[in-house]
């Protein structure tokens, strides 16, 4: 399955056997590891999964965004892998497409690897919000990627570059108005370049650099269990998709860049990158604004964003002995900091100190030089019957923050827990509960506050949290469907309701299915 998570991409394969990378990937929490791996070597892969003990407990659909999605795809696959031939049969093979008559592996005798994947799902909010409906929405993906030492002689190199056609209509900003949109498939319609770089490793495979169009929610703050839950905080979280210009480098945006990675040990992986400050490169623009409708400004006008991570793996297997087993239940341990280089508005007071809802305000708001977040998240299985058991539980949290006077959240936190296999007989299938928070920011608040002195009955803002429970059903390989239900409380935080602005928008239930098709 090739969708954001699960890229026809990236990263060395090329010199090292499928068992190390495949466990380097899981070690490192590696979306595009995975991706390349199961593209180029699909058939090693799924053997090599067999004989491995069971290391991860979710699986997860497209949300933009996700590594579940790419774990599921493998452990499906593995499910119905009996020897080292392909499955063949319509309900066993990884793509609905089979080898298209020979052409995959001929293309991958020849270094070329592409996917192509639809991802669509339906929601209706039940209660609440602004008005009560259902809306479809959906994307297809197609990708390629180059493998150089196949294909040119070229140790250590990989070529990505992906497309996406995004379709249908955004529940969220049609009924919602919540800062955690219930799907992290929502975008603006339209047809698009998503990422377009070129990868190279070194050291011995111990480090590799990235450079050209990226999106850093590939990499950056990403959860491994959140990624079964369809709200799109679990993805790319709600504190930087509001905090930063157009919501950040995370799809289906991305920026120009250059993203280093070092691994010295199995446990250890620092990730440091500098991208473009705007992915929009027009204001706070959508991914869809005028500046940028196809992606493909490669803008390099707006400040710049540097981000940085540092992680650790609990009971990481050897990655260099294909029958290792991790001496404990693993889990990924994660520290980062992001810093943009641009100037943000205050939240509350002009370029005088007066606040924006005086009327003696100039409506000038005041500048901040910068804006920046510390974020932390933790992954860990807490439960397996055996090393050998399809069945796992797995616990999720991260938490981050920014500065209050220029952000309109400056506190968001998550947390989960998921169970694979959850029945007799569905080892692939998920079952999840999580929970998110986000605090809107001090100076927000404040200029709410203001904004009711004025007029009398405006709502206060507060904070807005999700409550979501899922289930995916893991039908083939190929073919995966989720079942979700979400709670929003105090959506938006409180923001008033357009219909009646002394009142807020009201609690929301929302409902929804989503199918995802590799091909």
């Amino acid at each position: 399955m090739f969708v954001k998570n699960f890229s026809v991409s990236h990263r060395g394969v090329v010199a090292r056997d499928v068992f190390a990378v495949f466990h380097a990937a899981l070690k490192k929490k590696s979306l595009n590891d995975l991706a390349i791996v199961q593209a180029i070597a699909p058939d090693a892969l799924a053997a090599t999964i067999m004989k491995m003990p069971r290391k991860r407990a979710v699986m997860q659909a497209a949300t933009p965004v996700r590594l579940g999605a790419l774990i599921a795809l493998c452990l499906a696959q593995s499910a119905f892998a009996q020897s080292a031939d392909a499955p063949t049969g319509l309900w066993s093979r990884s793509t609905l497409f089979g080898d298209l008559g020979g052409l995959r592996p001929w293309l991958d005798a020849r270094g070329v690897t592409f996917g192509l994947q639809e991802t669509s799902e339906y929601l209706n909010n039940l209660s609440g919000g602004t008005h009560r409906s259902g809306a479809y929405d959906g994307f297809t993906e197609l990708s390629v990627g180059v493998d150089t030492q196949k294909a040119f002689g070229w140790p250590g190199g990989v070529f990505n570059v992906s497309a996406l056609q995004i379709h249908g209509t955004s529940l969220t900003q049609r009924n919602l108005q919540a800062l955690q949109a219930v799907s992290g498939v929502e975008a603006d319609a339209g047809t698009r370049l998503w990422e377009l770089w070129y990868q190279q490793s070194f050291a011995s495979g111990k480090a590799d650099i990235k450079i050209g169009q990226q999106s850093a929610d590939q990499e950056f703050m990403a959860s491994e269990y959140a990624g079964a839950f369809m709200n799109a905080t679990f993805g790319w979280p709600v504190l930087p998709s509001v905090d930063m210009p157009a919501g950040g480098p995370a799809y289906p945006l991305s920026s120009l860049g250059v993203r280093l990675r070092v691994t010295p040990s199995n446990a250890w992986t620092v990730l440091a990158g500098v991208f473009d400050g705007n992915p929009s490169g027009i204001g706070s623009g959508s991914a869809n604004s005028n500046g940028d409708a196809h992606g493909t400004n490669f803008n390099l006008h707006d400040g710049a964003l540097f981000i940085g991570e540092v992680q650790y793996a609990l009971n990481a297997s050897d990655t260099s002995a294909p029958d290792a087993k991790s001496s404990g239940l693993p889990g990924t341990y994660k520290l980062g900091f992001w810093y943009n280089t641009q100037h943000f508005a205050d939240q509350q007071f002009d370029t005088g100190g007066v606040s924006l809802a005086n009327p003696a305000s100039t409506g000038m708001a005041q500048s901040h030089r910068g804006d920046y977040g510390l974020y932390a998240v933790a992954d860990q299985m807490v439960w397996r019957p055996s090393a050998d058991s399809p069945q796992s539980l797995g616990v999720f949290a991260r938490v981050m923050g920014a500065p209050g006077d220029r952000n309109l959240v400056d506190l968001a936190v998550n947390a989960g827990v998921t169970l694979k296999a959850p029945f007799t007989g569905r080892d692939n299938d998920v079952a999840g509960l999580a929970v998110s928070y986000a605090k809107i920011g001090s100076h927000a608040r404040g200029l709410a506050n203001d904004t009711a002195a004025v007029t009398p009955g405006y709502p206060a803002l507060s904070s807005e949290t999700v409550l979501e429970a899922t289930y995916q059903f893991q039908i083939a390989p190929w073919w995966q469907v989720q079942a979700d239900f979400q709670y929003v409380f105090r959506p938006g935080g409180g923001v008033p309701d357009p219909q009646n602005t002394s009142r807020r928008i009201g609690d929301e239930a929302v409902v929804g299915v989503r199918t995802v098709v590799a091909f």
